[in-house]
């Protein structure tokens, strides 16, 4: 053999194994646009959480272990909820902690006032919109359920959280009161009012509003069953946002120990005073 074609056979080879030694390196790397296989869904059936949220972005996945929120004024006391005026003392804790009694199928549609450390909001609930969200919700306004809780979670132009009794009895009553999800028929745009979850079938009781379009959310279940009114969102935007999203209360802590377990390590937070049907 020449040479020359002794050279030429070597540099034949040579670019072979170059090929394949670049082909397999584009194989190690995953695409940026790879997706990853969807979750497996429940056993009950409930709804699979189809995204998760962008790096530095909060999980709504998991808002039942979410963060709190605070406020300037003076924290609110945890409080007996009030009868309405003119009524008769009414023992709403002691019927707080027989929650199985409280089914009540919802109006079609029912307004709810809440007056806050930062001011009063009124919302408006549908129940076409999602009917167990909405005859949970008015179960529990009907019982004072909301009265004296903290907002304990807020985070900056995503959401404001509550919805953990200021009562420990209560909140440990209701604990083991999960519902099943409902479909989602409206967007998660700013001012909706939706029940937290920590996976599929999981609502209870703690509740957020949406602090602009969440569009995300849909696809994740996030069902919206009220929205808050008029210049409401005034208000809700008010909510004191200084302990962040990561830096707040437990919320195990915080359905044992109640509002003074808040009062001792988060001064600052904001709260409801009452949360009432509208006639």
């Amino acid at each position: 053999m020449t040479k020359r074609k002794k050279l030429l056979r070597f540099a034949a080879v040579f670019f072979a194994a170059a090929l394949i030694c670049v082909g397999c390196k584009k194989q190690e790397q995953p695409a940026e646009s790879a997706v990853a296989p969807p979750p497996a869904k429940s056993e009950d059936n409930g709804p699979a959480m189809k995204e998760q949220p962008k790096p530095g972005e909060p999980d709504p996945s998991m808002a039942m272990k979410a963060q709190p929120k605070a406020e300037e004024s003076a924290p609110g006391m945890a409080m007996k909820p009030k009868a309405p005026a003119g009524a008769a003392a009414h023992d709403y804790i002691k019927e707080l902690t027989t929650p199985s009694k409280w089914k009540e199928k919802a109006p079609d549609t029912y307004r709810v006032k809440f007056e806050t450390t930062r001011g009063d909001f009124t919302v408006s609930a549908t129940r076409a919109w999602s009917p167990l969200g909405a005859d949970r919700f008015y179960n529990l306004v009907k019982h004072h359920f909301y009265d004296g809780a903290a907002f304990f979670r807020v985070v900056p132009g995503f959401v404001v959280q509550f919805g953990i009794s200021a009562n420990p009895a209560v909140s440990a009553a209701w604990k083991k009161t999960e519902f099943k999800d409902d479909a989602v028929t409206q967007s998660n745009k700013k001012g909706t009012i939706v029940f937290a979850t920590a996976g599929p079938n999981t609502r209870t009781t703690q509740i957020f509003i949406n602090l602009k379009d969440n569009g995300r959310l849909d696809g994740m279940g996030f069902s919206p069953f009220a929205v808050v009114d008029g210049s409401g969102m005034n208000v809700v935007e008010m909510m004191y946002e200084g302990y962040g999203d990561s830096s707040g209360p437990d919320q195990d802590q915080l359905e044992k120990l109640g509002t003074p377990y808040l009062q001792k390590g988060w001064p600052k937070l904001d709260y409801t005073k009452s949360a009432t049907l509208v006639q």
